[in-house]
């Protein structure tokens, strides 16, 4: 266990402390963290797509056992968000996925202003029967596997946008994402075969430690504040991603 084995054991816990409590930014917290100490960009988006496998796994017991799971979200965007994730390995397979990077950056900075003024006021269901959902949960898949990153932003962050309550919708998209990775994470390893997994244990270790705590924390922030720290979250992800794609920072 050298020192690089226990800088990503820290990874793992930073990026699933983010992903748990929050419901999104695993992948995107994990990568930023390893592409900046000089990881290769397709060694890192492998570690991050097996380690979510473990990861998503915990973290969606967590919210089982803390009860923070609406079961008609999950049923509604766990088989479209497969076919997504899917449908988006192959095509990042000969298309080059930072395309449409403004674009997804520039759509989940417009969903943070929406959640931030979401928590400025009461919030409701506004779509009781769930009819966007199966076309959200595609959009999930796909986007994530084409930006490497991106299940929780889209599906958290327009689920929250909505008026849904965030707990139910962070527990809830969590657990969805186990499935969608596992098919996800086939169809990249099918398109374009292993690579070296060195760093695998210590970045899953470090997200099943912080797991439990991440679905606890969820439970008791109350509502607004999740709001709020989503909101907040996803402005600074892609605030950030805006500034580097314009070659500002």
């Amino acid at each position: 266990m050298d020192e690089t084995w226990w800088i990503y054991l820290g990874v793992g816990m930073a990026a699933q402390l983010v992903d748990g409590a929050l419901g999104m930014a695993f992948g995107v917290t994990a990568s930023s963290l390893m592409l900046s100490m000089g990881t290769a960009p397709a060694q890192a988006s492998a570690l991050v797509h097996v380690a979510e496998i473990f990861t998503t796994a915990a973290s969606g017991a967590s919210h089982i056992a803390n009860r923070n799971i609406d079961w008609s979200i999950v049923k509604r965007i766990v088989i479209t968000g497969c076919i997504g994730g899917a449908l988006g390995a192959t095509v990042l397979s000969s298309i080059d996925g930072k395309l449409i990077a403004p674009f997804i950056a520039a759509y989940l900075f417009f969903m943070g202003v929406i959640i931030l003024l979401k928590a400025a006021r009461q919030f409701g269901v506004v779509d009781a029967q769930g009819r966007s959902l199966p076309v959200i949960g595609f959009a999930g898949g796909f986007l994530d596997a084409i930006g490497g990153g991106g299940w929780g932003p889209i599906v958290t962050s327009t689920l929250i946008g909505e008026g849904r309550v965030p707990r139910y919708v962070i527990g809830s998209a969590n657990l969805s994402e186990f499935p969608v990775t596992v098919v996800t994470s086939t169809a990249f390893f099918v398109m374009l075969g292993l690579v070296d997994l060195t760093l695998l244990v210590p970045l899953v270790l470090g997200g099943l430690i912080i797991a439990p705590f991440a679905g606890y924390l969820t439970r008791f922030i109350p509502a607004r504040g999740l709001m709020v720290m989503v909101g907040c979250l996803i402005l600074f992800l892609s605030g950030r991603t805006l500034l580097k794609l314009a070659g500002w920072i």
